[in-house]
């Protein structure tokens, strides 16, 4: 269980209700993520292989700062 500001976050419940897409860059293929963007405060990640493993959960301010590094081409640079 997760906490945040104002109250818990019961994230096991909220990963079972989680809407999962994968990226339309895929085309197909098996080796990609799939990510819910539907969690309260969260963005869940896991691997479209392994639906039912573990998934990783960020902030939703820690996966915008990892998605606009990576859309700027420079993963990894400030």
């Amino acid at each position: 269980m997760s906490t945040r500001k104002g109250g818990t976050i019961d994230m096991e419940t909220s990963l079972s209700q989680a809407a999962w897409r994968k990226s339309s860059y895929s085309g197909g293929a098996q080796n990609c993520v799939e990510v819910a963007g539907n969690l309260p405060g969260a963005v869940g990640v896991r691997d479209s292989k392994d639906p039912d493993g573990q998934a990783l959960v960020f902030t939703n301010l820690a996966w915008r700062a990892f998605a606009d590094q990576v859309k700027s081409g420079k993963p990894g640079q400030q």
